[in-house]
């Protein structure tokens, strides 16, 4: 197969091979893309049910705390709240918790006698009310006495009154004496939670639980009096305050009674609900989104996953272009390989190789050699050793400055001098090539003369080899510009096409065309910028086909 073929196949090859592969992660990524977006989906209507518990509790926050931490406050005043202490004691509930809508202060006592009327009576044991007042939002500033001395109490004050006392008989009827009931026991039995309401007594002492199981008993002799205060609380749950703490996840949260039956009912919309439960049993969290809302939480929960996929598949895509990059430098390193050890076979046996073959076997096929002969092809064996020593040197001189294993030999050189001495040996070597120069500004400048010389007979070399019979020129010119030696080498040869500019200075590289069809090792450029480079200068080109090439040296000028 052609050499061309050969990188054709591979290129198409590697295109190939790495179009499969974006191919397979794009496949990868749409599929990932979608497997994302059916998690986040999932996960916020997940969170639409799982969350509603979250809103409840902070709803639910103050009541917590009202029914915790400041119902227990009562017992502190063991029983000796007045209506004066009682209406501080609601004043402080009023405002700061909004859905106590009234509270009623029972000021009652436990005692060895009858209640004939005003209270719970059984056997020996009775509770019963002195007097009642109520507080609330609706109510006058000043309390308001519902119930008193030689009044009646209404039936509904005296069932929820009794209610109460009931429970509170019942457990001290039950009571062992013999150890100090829990906190949860007391706190229990000495409150009554109902729809919307919660009944509270203050919890006595142990000691005094112990009298009150006497009482139920015995007829005690001095008749004791305990004050046993109440105070019932009416609640509304409409005025609890909802935390809506998801706000991108709930349009609207509100609280319905059990028994509501929402009119949101369409495929356009997504709803839930959670019981408030306690006092507020009859009553639930009612939560309602639209789908159309719902779909920007989704969005919102997707696009950071989406754009963790996408710098992935970003990322896939720069190895996916490092391999090809590679894959196709080192396609490239094996064709300059592969050229170069052509070329240098090309080189040695056509036509050095060759003409001491022929001269060889000349020589050795002879019956007699003449003088004539003898020194005809001496000089041919030895131009043809001299070709191979030279382009060994070159290649050695090549690996050597490159490597940076020889050192710059500096030296003073008169550059006129320089370029007449360079111009006679190639116009001694090649009769036909027109050399011409001018020095500008300085005479004299130090740099090694060797590396100089092989820098200018490249250059001359190129110059003769590229041009057409008629046009074997070159003009080169020194000038002195800003403490730089500036070194211009302008020919008339074929010139370089602009796609090839950017390679001439390449190792091992040579331009197709029918001047190189001899052969060539491609060193000679790269030779030349190697040695400007160690020289600690700059080389650049210009060139126009069929019109000529000039190479640009800037030199440090050192006197």
């Amino acid at each position: 197969m052609p050499k061309e073929s050969v990188k054709e196949s591979g290129y198409r090859k590697n295109f190939s091979l790495i179009v499969t592969f974006i191919g397979l992660i794009s496949v990868l990524f749409i599929l990932s893309l979608f497997l994302a977006f059916n998690f986040s989906k999932k996960k916020i209507e997940g969170d639409f049910v799982s969350a509603k518990t979250n809103v409840l509790e902070e709803s639910i926050k103050p009541y917590n705390d009202f029914f915790l931490n400041k119902l227990p406050e009562i017992s502190y005043y063991n029983g000796y709240l007045d209506s004066t202490t009682a209406a501080k004691f609601v004043d402080t509930i009023l405002l700061k918790y909004p859905f106590v809508k009234k509270v009623v202060f029972f000021d009652a006592e436990v005692r060895n006698a009858r209640y004939e009327e005003n209270g719970l009576n059984v056997g020996n044991f009775s509770v019963g009310m002195k007097s009642v007042y109520q507080f609330g939002t609706y109510i006058p500033e000043d309390s308001v006495k519902i119930f008193g001395t030689n009044s009646i109490a209404s039936n509904t004050t005296l069932e929820n009154f009794n209610e109460l006392a009931l429970k509170l008989y019942t457990f001290v009827h039950k009571l062992d004496t013999s150890r100090v009931p829990s906190q949860e026991d007391l706190f229990s039995n000495f409150s009554n939670i109902r729809p919307n309401r919660i009944d509270y007594f203050n919890i006595p002492r142990f000691e005094d639980l112990k009298v009150y199981k006497q009482m139920i008993n015995t007829k005690l002799p001095s008749e004791p009096v305990y004050q046993q205060d109440m105070l019932s609380f009416e609640l509304d749950p409409l005025k609890i305050k909802i935390k809506n703490n998801r706000p991108l996840l709930y349009q609207s949260v509100r609280i319905e009674p059990v028994t509501y039956d929402p009119l949101e009912t369409s495929s356009e919309y997504v709803t839930g609900e959670i019981t408030l439960g306690g006092p507020f049993s009859a009553y639930k969290l009612y939560f309602i989104s639209a789908k159309s809302f719902i779909k920007k939480e989704i969005f919102s929960y997707f696009f950071p996953i989406a754009a963790l996929i996408l710098l992935f598949y970003g990322l896939l895509l720069l190895v996916a272009f490092l391999i090809y990059r590679n894959l196709n430098i080192n396609h490239k390193m094996f064709k300059l390989q592969y050229d170069f050890i052509t070329n240098l076979t090309h080189e040695f046996k056509t036509p050095v190789l060759s003409v001491i073959k022929i001269a060889g076997n000349n020589i050795k096929s002879a019956a007699s050699i003449s003088e004539r002969e003898q020194k005809l092809y001496g000089k041919i064996l030895d131009e043809e050793a001299d070709k191979l020593n030279g382009l060994m040197n070159k290649l050695l001189a090549f690996t050597q400055i490159e490597n940076k294993a020889v050192k710059l030999n500096e030296d003073r050189v008169n550059i006129t001098e320089f370029i007449e001495s360079t111009i006679d040996v190639h116009q001694l070597k090649h009769p036909d090539f027109k050399l011409s120069y001018e020095v500008t500004d300085f005479t004299h400048f130090t740099t090694d003369p060797v590396l100089l010389g092989s820098l200018f007979d490249n250059l001359l070399e190129n110059a003769y080899k590229y041009s057409q019979p008629d046009k074997k020129q070159m003009h080169i010119t020194a000038r002195l510009i800003k403490d730089k030696i500036v070194l211009r080498f302008k020919d008339a040869g074929i010139g370089i096409p602009a796609s090839e500019i950017n390679n001439i200075f390449k190792k091992f590289y040579r331009i197709q065309n029918q001047y190189n069809q001899a052969g060539s090792v491609g060193l000679g450029l790269a030779f030349c910028k190697e040695l400007v480079n160690f020289m600690k200068g700059e080389i650049s080109v210009r060139s126009v086909v069929n019109k000529g090439t000039e190479f640009k040296i800037v030199l440090p000028f050192n006197q």
